[in-house]
């Protein structure tokens, strides 16, 4: 086993090739899982070492054997609500049983610590209060914040049967440079990506859902401090307060310059309308907190973007 090695399942993707860079700049070896359905290669850390495959591929036993990685650290999902709803059983096969593959490899090669992302948007469901702390009731809306908590069971149980340890990370909304601003991604990425080329920008429902946005280098540090804290438990990880969908698009249209008034469609289905989260056990616990204000990440998200689309011309 590595001394300082680290696998990171979705490292090719938005968050999770941050929490690779920052772990490459902290002197770990690090190793990266990716099927690259939704990952980008160009993402991964030249310092790292991309392997191209899926959780639920037979070659992760190889995998495991040939690198026996101190840390995994697990953010490899299908992270689409709506597609959840859509297939759930895809969902599930992606999310649950891989996962389920990938803690088995993690107890039968003694794996340290195992830091699994969870959601702080989905596994609560409507809130009952507001902020919302770890013992909130779970009451997932979606097949997505289903699968997401029932691998929390999981990792619960095999700590009991096995002792392996772990530390959960219930993410809020994340936003920052190298979000796919296509798809399904977050609204940050989506205004952005619309506004920059002069598109019109769209709103599901009326605007005035909230969600806690937390800027994705905050987040990365989140999993470093994980590495050696927090044994055992779940941790909000967000800014702790609620914006609506309208301040991010008014703050994003000052900022890009935009001279459109947004399009209000339909809300979606299976998504919370206002939610935001306690984040006073990961000061205590973790020692975290986040460090950069929404301003400052929209500004850096916009100014990231716009050099990314003038350089593809």
């Amino acid at each position: 086993m590595a001394a300082d090695k680290v696998l990171v399942t979705g490292g090719a993707g938005f968050i999770g090739s941050h929490v690779v860079d920052l772990f490459v700049s902290e002197g770990y070896e690090v190793v990266v899982l990716d099927s690259l359905v939704t990952g980008r290669q160009e993402n991964v850390n030249p310092g790292a070492r991309l392997v191209d495959v899926d959780l639920r591929d037979p070659r992760l036993d190889s995998i495991f054997l040939e690198e026996r990685p101190r840390f995994v650290c697990h953010h490899a999902a299908q992270a689409s609500i709506q597609k959840s709803v859509r297939d759930p059983l895809e969902d599930v096969d992606v999310n649950l049983v891989g996962s389920l593959r990938l803690i088995e490899r993690c107890r039968e090669y003694q794996v340290e610590k195992f830091i699994y992302i969870s959601s702080g948007g989905a596994v609560y469901g409507e809130p009952q209060a507001l902020p919302c702390t770890e013992d909130h009731p779970v009451r997932p809306l979606s097949p997505y914040g289903a699968s997401k908590l029932a691998v929390e069971f999981y990792l619960s149980a095999y700590k009991q049967t096995s002792g392996l340890n772990y530390t959960v990370l219930r993410y809020a909304n994340v936003y920052g440079p190298r979000q796919d601003p296509y798809g399904e991604a977050g609204v940050v990425a989506i205004f952005t990506g619309q506004m920059l080329k002069g598109e019109q920008a769209t709103i599901n429902g009326t605007g005035e859902q909230e969600r806690d946005f937390v800027y994705v280098e905050d987040v990365a540090r989140a999993n470093l401090i994980s590495l050696g804290a927090g044994d055992g438990e779940a941790y909000n990880i967000g800014f702790g307060k609620g914006t609506s969908v309208n301040t991010i698009f008014n703050e994003l249209k000052r900022l890009t310059g935009y001279g459109q008034q947004p399009y209000f469609g339909p809300p979606q289905s299976g998504e919370v309308f206002k939610i935001y989260l306690d984040i006073a056990k990961a000061k205590g616990g973790l020692g975290w907190e986040p460090a950069i204000s929404l301003e400052e990440g929209l500004a850096r998200t916009v100014e990231q973007m716009r050099a990314q689309l003038d350089a593809s011309g």
